[in-house]
């Protein structure tokens, strides 16, 4: 079977995303979990030393008010790049990684 593919994003900037899969799961993911779990080689880096170091001490944040998402754009037929309120934007989320994330972190969608 084909991995599954997002059939539907719907974006709330201050909340986060739900995302509708071609395998007929759906999930809201909050923007503070992307943004937590972002692909990107600093945020595994982080996440990999807070494993290791619970005193790990944390970037400070750069945003203003709470963190939201700016932008998310396509990245080829297989990813989306967010951007967050607090300057971070390097992290590609593959489909894949995005489903896993619905996955572990997900929460069923609200209710239109």
């Amino acid at each position: 079977m084909d991995e599954p593919r997002p059939l539907h994003i719907d974006l709330d900037r201050e909340r986060g995303i739900t995302f509708s899969w071609s395998d007929g799961s759906a999930a809201f993911v909050a923007t503070p979990v992307l943004r937590r779990e972002s692909p990107s080689a600093d945020a595994r880096e982080l996440r990999s030393e807070m494993a290791r170091n619970p005193f790990t001490v944390l970037p400070a944040a750069k945003a203003e008010g709470p963190l939201r998402i700016n932008a998310v754009e396509p990245v080829g037929h297989y990813a989306l790049r967010i951007r967050f309120s607090d300057g971070h934007e390097t992290g590609i989320y593959t489909w894949k990684y995005l489903h896993a994330l619905c996955a572990k972190h997900g929460k069923p969608p609200a209710s239109a």
